[in-house]
């Protein structure tokens, strides 16, 4: 199966998230002190669009399609610290996607130098930073639409719509790892799971009785 890889770029920059303002009078502890909350928060110089360009430049895309990844969407949550003068420290990923994608992630991170520190009342101070980045993992040989790009809601209904290359809907069969999946029409599955997590869903041509691939869905509360 060829697999083919890519960083989400604009789920990355949307995705972003840090936290909210903080206020701290007492200014004998700001100097030492490890902000989760500032007033202004760190940042790659250039802004978004610096870090865009960084992350196209120096982010190897490829590397959970090189490590056999199933197709899907994966996000690696990274920790760290950005110091008063700017360097990086305890540089961490909060999840497990596996795949290689979290040593990309703190490589990528560790190789982008110096940032801009945050401000809390006038002053650069330590602060931490999450930073999400989005890599997806495609094939040529089949196709599966989802409501939201590979991504179930549990206990509820998802419909998906399976197409492969060269292959009749009539020859298609779909599987999945846990919870349930029932045909509705030609192409077109109902997938229940019961509980978030992750599943992985198998795509067949029964004409050709050999498997097309598998892909990884990120199964998430119900909305």
């Amino acid at each position: 199966m060829k697999l083919r890889s890519i960083t989400l770029l604009s789920i990355l920059l949307l995705t972003s998230f840090f936290a909210g303002a903080q206020n701290n009078n007492d200014s004998a502890k700001v100097d030492d002190r490890i902000f989760t909350k500032v007033e202004q928060e760190a940042e790659f110089p250039g802004g978004a669009e610096g870090w865009k360009k960084f992350l196209i430049k120096n982010l190897n895309a490829e590397v959970p399609g090189k490590n056999d990844a199933p197709v899907g969407m994966y996000t690696v949550i990274a920790r760290f610290i950005v110091k008063k003068d700017g360097a990086l420290d305890d540089i961490q990923v909060e999840n497990k996607v596996g795949y290689g994608m979290e040593q990309e992630v703190v490589r990528v991170i560790t190789k982008s130098g110096k940032w801009m520190p945050a401000v809390q009342n006038g002053r650069t101070v330590n602060a931490y930073r999450r930073q999400p980045i989005t890599f997806a993992v495609f094939t040529e040989a089949f196709e599966i639409t989802t409501t939201t790009a590979y991504t179930f809601y549990a206990s509820v209904e998802n419909e998906i719509t399976v197409t492969a290359d060269k292959v009749k809907p009539e020859n298609i069969d779909v599987t999945v790892s846990k919870g349930s999946i029932k045909q509705i029409a030609e192409g077109k599955y109902i997938v229940k799971i019961d509980k978030p997590g992750r599943v992985i869903v198998e795509v067949f041509n029964t004409k050709k009785n050999k498997s097309l691939g598998t892909a990884s869905f990120e199964v998430k509360a119900k909305k």
